[in-house]
């Protein structure tokens, strides 16, 4: 779950990351009014889970009250569109108005999550400002990093090793060390699968300030976050993936392809739109369905695919471990006979009872293409497409 950069700054500061001054504005007299509390200059940032906004014009200087509010005026209810955003861009609802800050450097800082050493990771970098992909392909000397042992936790040696590698020595040392410490604080404690800071600017005056943030919060850890979870806005998500999750339906991801996929078990699901793209095709979501045995459920995960309006054939793939193929095919022939995936459905069934999954399918007098191999089955939904 992400949080937008103003919910993001609040969080930080809460745990004491050093942040502008300013406020959120949804509407351009609210963001005059900040701007002339921020004592005039400030800078307007459209609110929305995507990066790159400053290239795409969603952040813009003002050097008066009135400028700011020109500049959210310009913003609000639109929508922008970033090298993140997809083509259709994220809705902007609100801007963040802060103070304009004197930049002598800029810095990268974040804590994520390591998956191939278990255990989250504190990134830094001198090289603030730009995408951190790419600064890892041009200059991975740059980059610097500490493990967040969970047996001992992070240690001030570590902070102050970052600190050093980056420049931070000095009078800035101590208060980069809190910097970094705080921030993992806050990642650890708020069950953060993302806590980014870039730039972490150096100011001419010598303090170290967060110009930006972001902050995603780990889905697993709802139970545990609920305050921040009721902090979502689910305006700026896919919202195919709202309505999925609103069904209870939780892996369901929204894709760029024609093909709907219902499928149990990730591997497989990864490997069926490979297959799907291997035959020429293009897959139109991920769904894991998990070890599902019940139809109402097969039915209601099917329902939103056959809503995608781009979905123009579904392939339904199953390999029924504790799954039951037959309550699979329950489900589809439900979906199928009230109308909820019109689109062409190319159904391949292998593993727990089979032979009954395979006859429910037969007796329902149904237009439903059978397949009998993986292969097979990824063929015939390319096909069906064109």
């Amino acid at each position: 779950m992400k949080l937008h950069e103003y919910q993001a700054k609040e969080l930080l500061a809460r745990y004491g990351v050093p942040v502008p001054k300013g406020r959120v504005a949804r509407t351009p007299e609210e963001a005059e009014q900040v701007a002339a509390e921020l004592g005039g200059k400030a800078v307007v940032k459209a609110q929305v889970h995507a990066g790159g906004r400053g290239k795409a014009g969603g952040i813009k200087l003002a050097a008066t009250p009135v400028e700011a509010r020109a500049a959210a005026q310009a913003l609000l209810g639109t929508r922008l569109v970033t090298h993140q955003s997809g083509p259709a861009g994220q809705p902007i609802d609100a801007v963040l108005v802060e103070e304009q800050t004197d930049i002598a450097r800029e810095l990268y800082l974040a804590v994520i999550i390591d998956s191939a050493r278990g255990m989250p990771v504190v990134i830094a970098s001198a090289a603030g400002g730009m995408e951190i992909e790419e600064v890892a392909e041009a200059h991975p000397e740059r980059i610097f990093s500490e493990p967040i042992d969970p047996t001992v936790g992070f240690q001030p040696f570590q902070a102050r090793a970052l600190a050093f590698a980056t420049g931070l020595d000095g009078d800035l040392n101590r208060p980069a060390v809190a910097a970094i410490t705080n921030l993992v604080g806050a990642a650890l404690e708020c069950d953060g699968s993302l806590a980014e800071i870039n730039p972490l600017a150096v100011t001419a005056d010598n303090r170290i300030v967060a110009l930006d943030a972001k902050f995603n919060v780990d889905d697993n850890a709802d139970y545990r976050q609920q305050a921040l979870f009721g902090l979502a806005d689910t305006a700026q998500d896919e919202p195919i993936e709202v309505r999925a999750r609103d069904a209870g339906i939780e892996n369901y991801v929204k894709l760029g392809g024609n093909i709907g996929c219902m499928v149990n078990g990730a591997g497989l699901a990864m490997a069926t739109m490979d297959a799907i793209q291997f035959e020429g095709g293009m897959p139109a979501n991920f769904l894991d369905i998990g070890t599902q045995n019940d139809p109402a459920a097969i039915k209601a995960a099917l329902e939103i695919i056959g809503a995608d309006p781009d979905v123009r054939a579904v392939l339904v793939n199953i390999f029924g471990g504790l799954a039951r193929t037959d309550v699979i095919a329950e489900g589809v022939v439900l979906a199928k006979r009230e109308g909820l995936i019109p689109q062409p459905t190319v159904v391949r069934l292998a593993g727990t009872n089979v032979e009954a999954g395979m006859k429910i399918l037969d007796d329902s007098g149904l237009d439903l293409l059978r397949a009998d191999g993986f292969a097979e089955a990824a063929r015939m939904a390319v096909a069906a497409v064109r």
